[in-house]
């Protein structure tokens, strides 16, 4: 069995991907009821403020802002974090920089006149890229698949990013495999010992 290594392009057999995040471990867990694609209402004001938010701090340096996760799927808690990617050219290196950026929209937020669009907000998870980076793909990218909800997508740069994702696991033969309400990739059923592969 073939599956995501820790690497961001190249997969090699039982490495692990966590659901939660970036750089986290192989086997990944979701809740069933990943297609689901309708927004919960109770999310749908904070994600629009959201959005405003991301676009006054970032302007026209932002290329992509995604929810994924539960909040995608459409199975989010009012406890469950809200997990966001945004893709934005001239980052600083190193997250901390980047954290300290997206600060400036968790301010704009912690002043919104909702009141659950300020508890929403509270508890945001934010994955930073720039283009160059998103180009060079990451495990994390697996998660998005199906459950991405693409707030801002400028010149279609994320969901292109993504049909070539998918393009590359039918190439592979990859499967999505369903045990309960977990799942889990098997990348390349016809691995071999030793084997080195690209997604």
């Amino acid at each position: 069995m073939g599956s995501v290594s820790g690497g961001d392009s190249t997969a090699r057999p039982k490495t692990t991907l966590s659901a939660g995040g970036p750089g986290a471990g192989v086997r990944k867990t979701a809740r069933a009821g990943y297609h689901a694609r309708v927004i919960q209402p109770r999310f749908k004001a904070t994600l629009e403020a959201l959005r405003d938010a991301v676009e006054h701090v970032y302007g026209q340096r932002l290329v992509t802002l995604a929810a994924f996760g539960s909040v995608g799927r459409g199975t989010a808690s009012p406890e469950s974090d809200i997990d966001l990617l945004l893709i934005v050219r001239e980052l600083p290196p190193g997250r901390m920089p980047r954290v300290a950026e997206f600060e400036r929209v968790e301010e704009l937020l912690s002043r919104h006149p909702d009141t659950t669009v300020r508890a929403l907000s509270r508890n945001l998870s934010a994955v930073f890229k720039t283009p160059e980076e998103a180009e060079a793909g990451s495990p994390l990218f697996l998660d998005m698949l199906d459950d991405a909800r693409l707030l801002v997508d400028r010149g279609d740069f994320f969901r292109r990013r993504l049909q070539r994702l998918r393009r590359r696991l039918e190439e592979l033969g990859a499967r999505k495999i369903q045990q309960g309400d977990r799942w889990y990739w098997d990348l390349k059923p016809d691995y071999q010992p030793g084997e080195i592969f690209e997604l």
